[in-house]
């Protein structure tokens, strides 16, 4: 399809978001298209990393990443318009990412969308960055609620029923480290790079998966929740006793590592498809969404395919672009509950945290991450 036929596909008859994603460390901007018939169309999607700015820390600096957001995010909306070939007078509303995530960055992304709906007079939508994870398959796959999600990123792990746009089940959380956070911290203990999932994955592959025994947190348990941070220390533990650590041995503890991880999901996953059919039914569709950053890593991938597939459940992951934190999903999220008439005021608070099921009883030891 030739771009000015994409553009027109975009614009005609259709409801055109812009999206802002600040919650961590990516200034993101893109448009998205919501058509009459609820599919949608990506315009412009553009992503700016910080991660040379975190690379010497082992992580995300909050205060860095608040200032990077200032620096560029103008920039990267005037690019995201540009690239989808429309102005502010063409958009029907901007949605914004308003929790939960990096408070300071948060600000950030939705101050700019604030002052966007006010000097436009257009519609302002404040989107949950998980919910917008949730409902990315919408965008890619055409693939409506209900379905079961996992949702696995830097800052969250959990299995959640999602119902339908704002109304979600949450079935298991992580008590301690998300499976993101596990993945970076093993990888910094190790000395490898940021981000540190990705850096796993590689090493693993060159490694022995049975070289070292660690535990599987939770496997078994009757609810589906999470546990990485006895997980992460065994990898400590490990490490320290077999120092100084040969390439080969950073590869098996790699391996190790991510096979313990794969079997504990699986078995956690596996629950939650049992508790998904007694919550929904055995008529409702059986689809496992896998989204977050950690969707990508293909281990994990490969095994659940198999275990969706054993329990008669389809599964689906977005592209590993809009796995990651980006503003296409955001603005889907926003085109989504502007559909519905759900809009908000410039009163609009940034929310650090923001669960997704908030009427879910709480986990013990999970605390904020519930």
């Amino acid at each position: 399809m030739s771009i000015s036929a994409e553009l027109g596909h975009c614009m005609s008859n259709n409801t055109l978001i812009l999206g802002i994603e600040t919650s961590c460390d990516e200034t993101a901007a893109a448009v998205v298209s919501r058509h009459a018939d609820g599919t949608g169309r990506i315009c412009s999607n553009v992503v700016r990393a910080q991660w040379e700015a975190h690379k010497a820390y082992g992580g995300v600096v909050p205060e860095i990443a608040a200032r990077a957001h200032i620096e560029v995010l103008d920039d990267v909306i005037k690019l995201a318009l540009e690239d989808a070939g429309f102005g502010f007078p063409e958009l029907n509303g901007v949605a914004a990412t308003a929790g939960p995530g990096l408070i300071g960055g948060v600000l950030v992304g939705l101050t700019t969308a604030k002052a966007i709906a006010l000097v436009h007079n257009i519609p302002l939508v404040g989107v949950n960055h998980l919910e917008a994870h949730a409902l990315t398959v919408g965008l890619t796959d055409g693939l409506a609620p209900p379905y079961l999600l996992l949702l696995v990123s830097g800052g969250h792990t959990q299995l959640l029923i999602v119902r339908d746009v704002g109304e979600y089940v949450r079935l298991g959380t992580t008590v301690d480290d998300a499976l993101g956070e596990a993945f970076d911290k093993t990888a910094k203990l190790l000395g490898l790079g940021y981000p540190g999932g990705p850096e796993v994955e590689r090493w693993a592959e060159r490694g022995d998966a049975g070289q070292f025994a660690f535990p599987r947190p939770m496997k078994g348990r009757a609810e589906p929740h999470f546990s990485f941070a006895g997980l992460k220390t065994a990898v400590r533990q490990t490490a320290e006793r077999i120092a100084p650590l040969a390439e080969s041995d950073v590869a098996d503890l790699c391996a190790s590592f991510q096979q313990a991880v794969v079997e504990t999901i699986v078995d956690r996953v596996r629950v939650a498809m049992t508790l998904y059919g007694e919550k929904l039914g055995s008529d409702a569709p059986r689809t496992l969404v896998v989204a977050g950053g950690v969707a990508a890593n293909q281990a994990i991938g490969g095994r659940l395919r198999a275990i969706a597939s054993s329990h008669g459940f389809a599964i689906c992951v977005p592209p590993p672009a809009l796995c990651t934190d980006n503003a296409a999903m955001i603005a889907w999220a926003g085109a989504e509950r502007l559909a519905r008439g759900w809009t908000d005021g410039l009163d609009l608070a940034a929310r650090a945290r923001w669960p997704l099921d908030p009427d879910a009883p709480p986990a013990i030891g999970a605390g904020v991450k519930a």
